[in-house]
């Protein structure tokens, strides 16, 4: 059996992953969404082990430290991973595994699997960014503010992506996405 492609989707807070992903795991329902570890307590609404695995900081360190997890990074004050057990159990067993992670993580990843595909999403403006930012409602004018410093820290990096998404029309972004997984050329494991 081959080994399953590994994609990694990055982009600013505010890009639209999340929405991207959700519509790309409908279309494409062989692919596996990997859930990520953190530090950061819980948005309303999320679920422990279906949006993040919520991690105390002691919790995290002990999985940190004995290498279970892929990659790590610290985001706006928490800490974020990705469990390394799921994602090398998938892989093996032939399934295609998304990452959303951060460029930080993502560059940690590629670095140990090279056959992975980094795919960044943008928004079309920093002006559309950031009223995606406040139409969430979920975060002061600060954070608000935070997560746009970090965007034009992030955009930087946009170019040492495989590919680059811009998340203008959701439907026309998820079919860039679909045709980049369904590409039998893309992630190809070595």
């Amino acid at each position: 059996m081959p080994a399953g492609r590994l994609f990694i989707i990055s982009g600013p807070s505010g890009a639209g992953k999340g929405t991207l992903v959700k519509e790309l795991l409908a279309r494409v329902p062989r692919l596996w969404l990997s859930v990520s570890a953190t530090t950061r307590p819980a948005r309303p609404g999320e679920i422990d082990g279906k949006h993040y695995v919520f991690l105390s900081e002691e919790g995290f360190d002990r999985l940190q430290t004995n290498g279970g997890l892929l990659e790590w990074a610290e985001v706006h004050g928490s800490r974020y991973g990705t469990p390394r057990e799921p994602v090398e159990r998938a892989i093996a067993a032939g399934t295609d595994v998304i990452l959303e992670i951060d460029p930080q993580g993502a560059r940690q990843v590629k670095q140990a699997v090279p056959s992975s595909v980094l795919i960044f999403i943008t928004a079309p403006s920093m002006e559309e960014l950031r009223r995606r930012l406040e139409q969430r409602g979920s975060e002061t004018k600060e954070q608000v503010d935070r997560r746009l410093r970090t965007a034009i820290e992030e955009l930087r990096v946009a170019g040492n992506y495989d590919y680059v998404v811009e998340n203008d029309d959701i439907r026309r972004a998820t079919d860039e996405l679909v045709r980049i997984v369904e590409s039998p050329d893309e992630g190809a494991a070595s």
